[in-house]
């Protein structure tokens, strides 16, 4: 056991030594102008190989995994105050209530149907390539599947108790809410009463403004971050883990990737009429920044300046979108993995499903996506709730869990994407988004300070 200790201690500084050096080479990088996207690019390929390499030399990453979590945690610091004060901002500068509720009926409506042709392309999939079959494993001793909500449960969980303990918990939803009920009071009485609201109209703008410069602060990071996160993801997953659940994680990623490029390169190309290929180049640090920290969340403020800045929407449509996609949107946690998961687990344990049973699974999906908004783990939520509509083992969710962190890069992707889109395509039917300027700007880079 010493010994064990002694050697973790040891080749704890051969990776903290070896994350100096990265570190110090992305900042020299950010201090010669190297634009944004290449280091993020640059850091995700090299966590990667550093993370391979200690895996391979059994050397203990415990430091490159506690500068990925203080990157996670500055960017979990922004969320609340965050989301609170765009929420405020973004319906408040909306003169009327009925153009409220038809940029929220369309923006929900979005995710929705997204997240349901994901889950229908995800059925497809696993139904093609058979994750499961030929594998016989029994569940991990002790697994017991996560308490599923009761819809009553699921409904209070989302009202608002205490706004102040609500923000304390980070319960985004409640805050959220509450943020929505504050900016409809503020649009109704200055209607009547302009006057009234100023001060308070005044307090939000600058308070907005101040939040937009502490997220560009702790933006400037995420090559860092990435870096980290990734090496250290790398460092701890081994193949030989991997080998058995092999089919399941290319049947994922096919599927998500089949659900990138044909519904929202589909929806880019033929509702929003432009490039996919200048749709993705522009959309590509959301992209990387969800990839590598797994968090709709703290992919939020990367997003937020990807739809303004890159893809040329209005603040007002962005500010609403983005903060209710990093909620609700889950293409990928809510409508792939819960798909592939149900045709895994009944293949392990000789379940027959049928078509209706099928039918059942991409509309529970949809469902499901909306009603753990929220939720910590939604992915596995969503999952146990599909698995319990079907029938299916719940002990059969205890046999992905090795892989979900690997298969939750690519779902996490597929989730912030999916708002980005759904924020494009408001904006494009609102007039809110300037084609002209997406059109012009060739080789734009977030408007990010070098360090």
């Amino acid at each position: 056991m010493e010994n064990n200790l002694v050697h973790a201690f040891e080749t704890n500084w051969i990776s903290l030594l070896i994350s100096i050096v990265v570190i110090g080479l992305l900042f020299w990088l950010a201090r010669k102008r190297v634009s944004f996207g290449y280091r993020v690019l640059l850091a995700l390929g090299i966590g990667l190989l550093t993370g391979i390499v200690l895996n391979a030399a059994k050397v203990d990453a415990t430091s490159i995994s506690t500068i990925g979590s203080i990157y996670v945690n500055l960017i979990k610091m922004l969320v609340i105050p965050l989301v609170a004060v765009l929420i405020i901002s973004s319906i408040t500068s909306i003169s009327s209530l009925g153009q409220l509720r038809k940029i929220g009926v369309k923006t929900i409506a979005l995710f929705l149907a997204t997240t349901g042709v994901a889950a229908l392309i995800g059925l497809l999939v696993a139904l093609a390539i058979n994750p499961g079959a030929g594998i016989e494993q029994t569940p991990p001793e002790g697994f017991a599947a996560r308490e599923i909500p009761t819809f009553s449960q699921v409904i209070l969980d989302l009202v608002p108790v205490n706004p102040i303990s609500d923000m304390a918990n980070g319960k985004v939803v409640p805050v959220l809410i509450f943020s929505i009920f504050i900016a409809i009071a503020i649009v109704h009485v200055g209607g009547k009463k302009p006057e009234a609201v100023e001060p308070v109209k005044r307090l939000i703008d600058s308070f907005t403004q101040v939040m937009h410069q502490v997220t560009k602060y702790v933006i400037r990071l995420t090559p860092y971050g990435v870096y980290a996160l990734i090496g250290a993801m790398a460092a701890k997953y081994g193949w030989e883990t991997l080998k058995p659940l092999i089919a399941l994680i290319i049947a994922t990623y096919v599927a998500l990737a089949l659900h990138f490029i044909i519904t929202f390169f589909g929806l880019v190309t033929f509702v929003a009429k432009i490039n996919p290929v200048k749709f993705l180049r522009k959309a590509y640090p959301t992209i990387a920044v969800a990839f590598t920290t797994r968090s709709s969340y703290a992919t939020l403020p990367v997003n937020l300046e990807v739809i303004t800045k890159r893809l040329k929407v209005s603040p007002r449509i962005a500010s609403f979108v983005a903060p209710l996609g990093a909620t609700m949107n889950m293409n990928g946690c809510g409508g792939v993995w819960p798909a592939v998961v149900a045709i895994f687990v009944a293949r392990v344990y000789g379940i027959d499903l049928g078509i209706s049973d099928y039918i059942l699974l991409v509309l529970v999906s949809m469902i499901s996506s909306i009603g753990v908004a929220g939720v910590p783990g939604p992915a596995s939520i969503s999952t146990t709730v599909v698995l319990t509509a079907l029938g299916l083992p719940l002990e059969g969710l205890g046999l992905v869990l090795a892989i979900d962190a690997i298969v939750d890069m690519g779902r996490t992707a597929v989730n912030a994407t999916g708002t980005t889109v759904s924020a494009l395509l408001v904006a494009q039917s609102e007039g809110e988004f300037d084609r002209e300027a997406f059109d012009k700007e060739e080789d734009d880079q977030l408007e990010l300070n070098a360090v």
